[in-house]
């Protein structure tokens, strides 16, 4: 059997709330309840599972492989939302977006303060 990822839990304070972002953002769905988590399903069917806490919530990073139209559509969403976004992690470059690999890509946070990120070539790919 080959390993592959199947689903990570992401902390919210609201994971409804959190769930539709994800989904609005990046042109998903928010599925079914599945106990105490919120399920938002990626195309090679990975699940972010969302629950809710009442604790300090780590920042954690969720990178997201995507087409160039994807990228299109989810950056004009995110400049529709009014959503800052970056060329670097660090958040050092407001505004820009980075050509890595000679792909596109930004960073940008959720309502929780997660680093995500969008990319259209994955890192060490070349270009």
């Amino acid at each position: 059997m080959s390993i592959e990822l199947n689903h990570t839990i992401v902390a919210a304070h609201d994971k409804k709330v959190s769930a539709e972002f994800f989904a609005a953002i990046l042109g998903l769905r928010v599925g079914a309840p599945y106990g105490p988590f919120l399920p938002v399903e990626t195309s090679n069917s990975v699940t972010l599972d969302f629950v809710d806490t009442d604790a300090e919530i780590t920042s954690q990073h969720y990178a997201f492989l995507v087409s160039e139209a994807e990228f299109d559509a989810i950056f004009a969403r995110i400049e529709e939302a009014g959503i800052t976004h970056y060329a670097d992690p660090g958040h050092r470059e407001p505004g820009r977006i980075n050509h890595n690999d000679g792909g596109r890509g930004t960073y940008f946070d959720d309502p929780n303060g997660h680093n995500l990120e969008i990319i259209t070539r994955p890192y060490g790919s070349g270009g």
